[in-house]
């Protein structure tokens, strides 16, 4: 599958950002990647400026999805085979309130309706405290943009990852908060 490595740059880049402080693991990135090289119905939807890869988004059914990802989804009575999960829109910044993101979902549930015949899609988000002094002065959380896409949060769906975070040496557990919408 072409642009994984350019997808696992790109999520090192952003996810270093608020709200994930993820301190960058070019390992982790690898394994990471090879979940949607295994996928055969996974999709890396790219955008680019001119021939430089600029963002990138992806999706695959969510049985090809970790497990870690998979058991709260099984925990709330959903099925996995009816699920089909978006992995990360990563995007510059300087790209950022153009259209990208939009387009990004759009081309997302396209492709899970064509090769799937999930009833829902679905993200998580990492959750982080308002008040979290590491949070950056005018921080808008994308809650209003998921929503406008049809996504909304499913309050019995939380998964749980580890990361290092900036500035951490070891890794730390991290909530992440599930969205769903109806395909």
């Amino acid at each position: 599958m072409p642009h994984l490595a350019s997808l696992a740059a790109l999520r090192i880049a952003v996810f270093r950002d608020w709200p994930y402080l993820y301190e960058g693991d070019a390992a982790y990135e690898r394994r990471y990647v090879a979940t949607y090289a295994a996928s055969a119905r996974a999709a890396i939807i790219v955008a680019r400026d001119g021939e430089t890869i600029v963002g990138a988004s992806s999706c695959l059914p969510l049985t090809d999805e970790a497990d870690e990802f998979q058991q709260p989804f099984r925990a709330a009575g959903f099925d996995p085979a009816r699920v089909f999960y978006f992995g990360e829109s990563v995007l510059l910044p300087d790209y950022r309130g153009q259209g990208v993101g939009v387009a990004f979902f759009n081309h997302r549930e396209a492709h899970a309706r064509e090769v799937s015949a999930a009833t829902h899609a679905a993200f998580c988000a990492v959750i982080r405290d308002p008040a979290d002094p590491r949070r950056p002065t005018g921080a808008v959380p994308l809650d209003d943009f998921w929503r406008k896409r049809g996504f909304a949060p499913h309050p019995d769906l939380i998964c749980r990852m580890r990361w290092r975070e900036i500035g951490d040496a070891t890794e730390v557990e991290n909530r992440l908060q599930a969205w769903l919408k109806p395909l």
